[in-house]
Order: structure tokens, then C-alpha cells, then sequence
């Protein structure tokens, strides 16, 4: 994909980039994989909000993506390449032999007509999904499972792949975007190549309606507030938080502060942690 740059037409158009679609080949979904999305704009069961600034955005609906790539030694055929509103990668539309129909994300370089399979004994080519001892190292993956059979679980982000770095027993090491290094069992599946719609990370959103348009509604600091709004606010002025350390509304420690639980049953499967 392409940045497509604006000019200072008007304010909101100073620093706006957006990306050029062209690698996008068709408009309308496949009606087949899509299903309603409802909304619950950081509501819980109960109508409480939960998690604030989430609301409003576009209306969407959800495409049927298959993570789990459990259809194996039958080829499908790219027939599409698609924009998908519930994520920043692209999606691609699978004519299996077969015929049915689904959904993977995009890898990058993967072009329409390509013929991809997953399997033990598919070859190691961008868009194939293998089991983890079946990929030699050094390859570029995504879309990883964690658990063998759930469907991948990381690195589907746009422009992200993790690196097989090792194999030991029934574990294969990688190093994930993070700079995580984690090892993961060989029978899980990973798909082969970098996930496309590499120049997600550099759009620039350049007006505040565009955030709003994703469903994002805007965030006030605490300092601004009041004392009995947050535990930043009040003083004279421009005043500093004035506490020892920041801390979410609700008196949390925040800003920096480590939340993964010490006893989380996957830490032993973190080699090195994430910088």
C-alpha cells in the first residue's frame, strides 16, 4: 500500500494522510461471512460503562475471519483482497477447491490468484499455514496460535511478524513484535510471511471528527479536573499531579506501572519480556 498525502486545504487536512487502497480489489463484502456487530460502546450487561471513551463510530459489520486455518490440504484461491473496518491489516477472500468461501488475513506480497494450503506438508511460501516444526528458522510469521487448535491469537496487526529464532523439543522459540522472546509448542499453527497494509503505523489521523468516526470519543486529563472528579486534580493553576506516583481515577497505580499478574500461568514461557 501508499500514503496519500493532503495539502492545507482546510485545517483538518494540514497533517491528514490516508492510505490510497489500491491493493484493495473489490467493494462489497461476501455477504455469506458477514454477521451483525452490536455494539456495546463500553457497556457492560447492565448498561454501565465500564471502559470510557468508547461510542459513537460508524456503523460495521463483522467479517467471518479464519484464524484457525483448520481447512487442511485443499487449496483456495485469492479471489479478492478486501478492506475489513473491525482491524487495520486487510483481509483476503479464500476460494477453496471445494467450494466454500473464507476469510485470512492478508499477508503482505500475497497477490490475487495465488493459490494457498495449509497443512503439515504445505510448502514453506507467504499465506500457508503450518504447524511451527514444519517452519524452518528464521522465517517471518503470523498470526500464531497459542493454544494448538484455537485459532491464532498474536501478531495480527498490520505490518507485524514474529521470527522462529529456535527449536527445542516441543517448543519453538520466536521473537514477537515487542521484542518479546516466548516460546511456543510446535503443533500450534502460525501462517507464513508479514501481515500486509505495512503503512498502517504511519497514517496520520489529523482531526479529532476522524477519531470519532472510529468509535473513539475524546479523553480529559485528571489534572484538569476537579479534586472529586480524580485524584490528579484540584490546586491553583497549572498544578503537578501531586502524588508520589500517577494513578488511574479509581486510585490504581497508572502511566508506567507493570498490570500482568505475577502469577499468570504463561510466564513461564516468556523468555525475555518486552521492553
Amino acid at each position: 500500500m501508499a500514503i496519500r498525502l493532503y495539502k492545507a486545504y482546510t485545517p483538518g487536512t494540514r497533517n491528514r494522510t490516508v492510505s490510497t487502497f489500491s491493493e484493495i480489489s473489490k467493494d462489497k463484502p461476501e455477504k455469506s461471512l458477514l454477521v451483525k456487530n452490536h455494539r456495546n460502546k463500553g457497556r457492560n450487561n447492565r448498561g454501565i460503562i465500564t471502559s470510557r471513551h468508547k461510542g459513537g463510530g460508524h456503523k460495521k459489520r463483522y467479517r467471518l475471519i479464519d484464524f484457525k486455518r483448520n481447512k487442511h490440504n485443499i487449496k483456495g484461491k485469492v479471489a479478492s483482497i478486501e478492506y475489513d473496518p473491525n482491524r487495520n491489516a486487510r483481509i483476503a477472500l479464500l476460494h477453496y477447491e471445494d467450494g466454500e468461501k473464507r476469510y485470512i488475513l492478508h499477508p503482505n506480497t500475497l497477490s490475487l490468484g495465488t493459490m494457498v494450503v495449509s497443512g503439515i506438508s504445505a510448502p514453506i511460501e507467504v499465506g500457508n499455514a503450518l504447524p511451527l516444526s514444519e517452519i524452518p528458522l528464521g522465517t517471518a510469521v503470523h498470526n500464531i496460535e497459542l493454544i494448538a487448535g484455537k485459532g491464532g491469537q498474536i501478531v495480527r496487526a498490520a505490518g507485524t511478524y514474529a521470527q522462529i529464532v529456535a527449536k527445542d523439543g516441543d517448543f519453538t522459540t520466536l521473537k514477537l513484535p515487542s521484542s518479546e522472546v516466548r516460546i511456543i509448542r510446535q503443533e500450534c499453527y502460525a501462517t507464513v510471511g508479514q501481515v500486509g497494509n505495512i503503512d498502517a503505523n504511519n497514517i496520520t489521523i489529523g482531526k479529532a471528527g476522524r477519531n470519532r468516526w472510529l468509535g473513539k470519543k475524546p479523553t480529559v486529563r485528571g489534572v484538569v479536573m476537579n479534586p472529586v472528579d480524580h485524584p490528579h486534580g484540584g490546586g491553583e493553576g497549572r498544578s503537578p499531579i501531586g502524588r508520589p506516583h500517577p494513578v488511574t481515577p479509581w486510585g490504581k497505580p497508572a502511566l508506567g506501572a507493570k498490570t500482568r499478574s505475577i502469577k499468570k500461568y504463561s510466564n513461564r514461557y516468556i523468555l525475555r519480556r518486552r521492553k
